[in-house]
């Protein structure tokens, strides 16, 4: 039987945050859903769980960022001072570039992890999770946080 996360090896684990190949509707952008998830998280709660606060609007938050040529903290805002889901997406509209190009965002996506350092990264993830012999299955960083959170058997 294929190992599984060993309770709290990465901390708390928010099983509500959605995946990471969840597509934003209206755009088709792979991961936008997670990163909007996690600052209704704040809004909601004022901070996320350390396991998540130390990649918030780093990491995959900031990589999509940085592909649609706007800051992390200008996402933060607009669902802060929503207050309404609607609300969010008509100024993520005027926020977002016309063109998100997200075929080539959600490529990006779906193979970080897949080269040389990566793949250490992964190694060395899924070793602290108490799951080495996963290395094989779990092939992206976007893989990990599903197996992470439960949505990988």
């Amino acid at each position: 039987m294929p190992s599984k996360p060993i309770p709290g090896s990465t901390g708390e684990v928010l099983t509500t945050l959605p995946s990471p190949y969840l597509p934003h509707a209206a755009t088709g952008l792979l991961y936008l859903p997670r990163f909007l998830a996690k600052c209704r998280y704040v809004k909601e709660h004022g901070a996320l769980p350390p396991s998540y606060a130390k990649n918030y609007k780093r990491g995959c938050d900031r990589f999509i960022s940085q592909h649609l040529g706007i800051e992390p903290a200008a996402v933060e805002r607009i669902v802060l001072e929503s207050s309404s889901d609607a609300e969010v997406e008509a100024k993520l509209k005027q926020l977002l570039p016309a063109d998100v190009r997200a075929a080539q965002w959600n490529r990006k996506l779906v193979q970080m992890g897949m080269t040389t350092a990566g793949r250490d990264f992964l190694k060395e993830a899924l070793t602290n999770m108490g799951c080495a012999d996963r290395v094989d299955d779990i092939k992206s960083v976007p893989d990990l946080i599903d197996f992470d959170e439960g949505r990988i058997e």
